[in-house]
C-alpha cells in the first residue's frame, strides 16, 4: 500500500496548480426562449426550413467548438480503454493486487473476509491510478470547454466524495460476485448477472435520497409559475410525487439538466439552477415532460433488465476467457483460480474488451429509450419550441448533426438535429393558436 500512497501524494501535489491550466470560454445561448423567424407558425409552415432556422441559431464558433468537443470524445473512450489495460497491466505485472491480496489473507482467512477487504484496498489503489486521467477529461477538459467553472479543490473534493460512496457500494458488489464464484462453481456468471440486476435496481432507490444529496444541495422548489406547471405536469401524467426540487448544479457544470428519479415510493423531480436561471418556462417543461416520460414508460426497470442482459453476455464471455487467461498465467502472475480476488484485475480488462465492442448495443439501447422519452414529453408538455430550444442548447457542446454510422456507433442520445426536427414536425402536425402568441413573444 506504500505504492499507492505515494503515487496518490504525488498526484495531489501535481495537481496543485490545475487550476491555471484550465481557462474556460464562453459557449452557451443567453437565458430565455428563442423562435427564429424561419420557425414561426403560419399557413406556411415547413418542418424542413423550420429545422434548419433553428440549426442557424448555432454561430460557426459554436458549432465547431462542440463538433470538436464531442468528437474528441470518440477518442477519449479510446485513450480510456487503453489506459485501464494499463492500469491493469501495474496491478497485475508488478505484483500490486498480488501483495494486497496477500494482506487481506493476513488480516483473516475467510474468503468473503478477506475478499472484501482487497475489495477495499482494490477500490483506493483504483482511485489514485485512474486520477491522472480523471484530471484531464473531467476537470481540465470541461473548463476549456466552457462547461464548468469549479475550482479544483471543489472538483477533488467531490471526487473524494465518489471515492467514499465508491468503497461503500463497490466492496459489497464485487463480494457478492465472488461469493458466486466460489458457490455456483462453472454457472457463477448467472447468478453473478442477477445480483447485478438487483444491485442496480437498489442503487436507482437509494441514489436520489442517500447518494446525491452529497453532492449537491437539494432544496423544494419555491412556490410560483414553475412550480405549479411542474405539479401539474406530474400530475396529469400519474407521477405519484409531491417532492419537487431543485439543486446547485452549477458550482459543478454549466450543462442545464433535470431529472425524475426513484422507483416506486422514492419518486422525485429535480431540476438543476442552471435550467432555472437560463431558460423559459416553455423550456422547463419540455425538458421535464421528457424527463416525466422516462418515468411513465418504466425506462428505469427497462434498461436496468436489458443492460443486466448485455452484462450477462459479457459475463459468460468472461467465464470462459477468465480460465483460460489462469491456465495460461495464473501460475507465472502467482494467482489461484477463478475465485482469488488478486485476479479481479485480469477480469476487470477482459470485460473491458467486451463493453468496448459492446457500446454500439449500448448506446443503441438507451438511445431507443430517449427517442422514446422524447415522443412523450412533446405530447405530454406541448411545448415544441421549448423542445427545440433545449435541444440547440445542448448541442453547444453535442456534435448537432452526426453522420448515420456515427451516431449508431457514438451517440446514446438523439442528435441535436433529430430533436429538432422531431419538435418542428410536432408543431406542424398540432398548429395550436397558444404557440403564435408563445412564437411572437420570443422572436428572434
Amino acid at each position: 500500500m506504500r505504492f499507492t500512497l505515494r503515487i496518490l501524494l504525488s498526484i495531489i501535489l501535481l495537481c496543485s496548480a490545475i487550476d491555471a491550466l484550465a481557462a474556460p470560454i464562453a459557449a452557451d445561448f443567453p437565458p430565455g426562449l428563442q423562435v427564429p423567424a424561419g420557425a414561426q407558425p403560419g399557413p406556411q409552415f415547413d418542418a424542413d426550413k423550420a429545422t434548419s432556422a433553428y440549426l442557424a441559431l448555432l454561430s460557426p464558433e459554436q458549432r465547431t467548438r462542440s463538433d470538436a468537443y464531442f468528437e474528441g470524445g470518440y477518442w477519449l473512450q479510446l485513450w480510456g480503454f487503453l489506459y485501464g489495460l494499463a492500469v491493469a497491466a501495474i496491478f497485475m505485472l508488478t505484483g500490486l493486487s498480488r501483495r494486497i491480496r496477500d494482506l487481506a489473507q493476513r488480516v483473516s482467512p475467510r474468503p468473503w473476509l478477506y475478499t472484501l477487504i482487497y475489495s477495499v484496498l482494490w477500490v483506493v489503489a483504483m482511485f489514485a491510478l485512474a486520477l491522472p486521467l480523471g484530471v484531464y477529461t473531467d476537470f481540465i477538459r470541461e473548463h476549456q470547454y466552457g462547461l464548468s467553472e469549479q475550482p479544483f479543490g471543489g472538483w477533488m473534493e467531490d471526487q473524494l466524495k465518489g471515492l467514499g460512496v465508491g468503497l461503500v457500494l463497490a466492496p459489497i458488489a464485487i463480494s457478492g460476485v465472488y461469493a458466486a464464484v466460489r458457490r455456483a462453481g462453472a454457472r457463477w456468471w448467472i447468478w453473478a448477472a442477477g445480483l447485478v440486476f438487483v444491485f442496480n435496481l437498489v442503487v436507482t432507490m437509494i441514489a436520489p435520497v442517500f447518494i446525491a444529496p452529497l453532492f449537491n444541495k437539494y432544496e423544494p422548489l419555491p412556490e410560483g409559475p414553475i412550480r405549479t406547471s411542474v405539479l401539474s405536469l406530474a400530475r396529469g401524467n400519474g407521477i405519484p410525487t409531491e417532492h419537487v426540487g431543485w439543486f446547485d448544479a452549477s458550482k459543478q457544470t454549466t450543462r442545464i439538466s433535470a431529472n425524475v428519479s426513484g422507483l416506486w415510493g422514492t419518486a422525485r423531480v429535480s431540476l438543476n439552477d442552471n435550467l432555472l436561471n437560463k431558460t423559459s418556462l416553455p423550456e422547463i417543461k419540455a425538458v421535464l415532460g421528457h424527463e416525466m416520460g422516462h418515468y411513465v414508460l418504466n425506462h428505469p426497470l427497462r434498461l436496468t433488465i436489458y443492460l443486466s442482459l448485455v452484462y450477462l453476455v459479457g459475463l459468460a464471455l468472461l467465464h470462459l476467457a477468465m480460465d483460460r487467461a489462469l491456465a495460461r498465467w495464473g501460475g507465472r502472475l502467482k494467482l489461484g483460480d477463478r475465485a482469488d480476488p488478486a485476479a479481479l484485475p485480469l477480469a476487470i480488462a477482459i470485460l473491458s474488451v467486451f463493453q468496448l465492442f459492446a457500446t454500439p448495443v449500448v448506446n443503441n439501447i438507451i438511445r431507443q429509450a430517449e427517442n422514446e422519452a422524447d415522443a412523450y414529453g412533446l405530447n405530454a408538455a406541448r411545448e415544441p419550441y421549448g423542445f427545440a430550444m433545449s435541444a440547440m442548447r445542448l448541442s453547444t457542446y453535442r456534435k448537432i448533426s452526426p453522420g448515420p454510422v456515427e451516431e449508431m456507433l457514438f451517440y446514446d442520445h438523439p442528435s441535436g438535429y433529430d430533436r429538432v426536427h422531431r419538435s418542428m414536425t410536432w408543431l406542424k402536425e398540432n398548429p395550436l393558436p397558444e404557440l403564435a402568441a408563445e412564437a411572437a413573444g420570443s422572436s428572434k
